[in-house]
């Protein structure tokens, strides 16, 4: 096996990208502190064609060279809002018919392993701080909130790495 190059990888460039169809996922950053978590959401949140994500409260926002350091060049090609207070984004999404869950460990939580999307719909996923998670007022917003399983003695996962798996498990359902 021959390893691709960047040409054999046919990227298509940041304007290209600003016209993709994008899947119906926004992704709502809830008091995430680290600038690397912030970039690596962002680059994640490229590879699959994420809509929009809102970063919200102590969340950083680009340009910042930090954020950069992990999202090399996403942060300019993913779109985002800064919103100093989740709740209000949360209202708004729901308004505006979106589907929004927290990602959180939650009595009544549904597995990421059990969810079933819908193409016809609009979804958010809302993803906390990494000490604290969602901020209950959050989840107590929320239509639902979504847990993913985990079997170890830890139980729970850098937010990075949890957006990595839930947009991705989102992008397998409701991908273009």
């Amino acid at each position: 096996m021959k390893k691709k190059s960047i040409l054999d990888l046919h990227r298509v460039s940041q304007e290209e990208f600003k016209h993709l169809e994008k899947i119906p996922l926004v992704v709502v950053l809830d008091n995430v502190r680290s600038l690397n978590n912030i970039g690596s959401v962002f680059r994640t949140a490229d590879a699959f064609k994420v809509d929009c994500i809102y970063l919200c409260g102590i969340t950083a926002t680009p340009p910042h060279t930090d954020i950069h350091k992990t999202a090399l060049g996403a942060e300019d090609s993913v779109d985002w809002i800064y919103e100093s207070d989740t709740c209000t984004v949360v209202d708004k999404l729901l308004a505006a018919g979106y589907e929004v869950y927290a990602i959180e460990q939650v009595e009544g939580s549904i597995s990421l392993t059990d969810i079933e999307l819908d193409k016809h719909k609009r979804y958010a996923v809302v993803l906390g701080n990494e000490v604290k998670g969602v901020q209950q007022s959050v989840v107590d917003k929320c239509t639902g909130s979504i847990e993913i399983p985990q079997f170890g003695t830890k139980h729970s996962l850098n937010v990075s790495v949890t957006a990595g798996l839930v947009i991705w498990d989102f992008f397998k359902q409701l991908g273009l």
